[in-house]
């Protein structure tokens, strides 16, 4: 590797919007984000999964031609 061309790659901390902390290694010394894992809809079980059953049959019904 080239030297004096690269940048520092040191200890991180990231903050999430919760208050939850994490500590790792970056380029950028302190992160905010919005949403964590410890937050997150998905990773907490929380996350609603929409109901697409009968989507096709009420846009046929909708807009499509019916049968001569």
């Amino acid at each position: 590797m080239k030297k004096d061309i690269h940048p520092k790659y040191e200890a991180a901390t990231i903050t999430c919007a919760c208050g939850n902390v994490i500590n790792t290694r970056s380029t950028v010394k302190e992160m905010q984000v919005n949403t964590c894992s410890s937050c997150h809809p998905f990773f907490t079980g929380q996350a609603a999964l929409l109901d697409t059953e009968g989507r096709v049959e009420q846009f046929k019904k909708r807009y499509g031609r019916t049968k001569k």
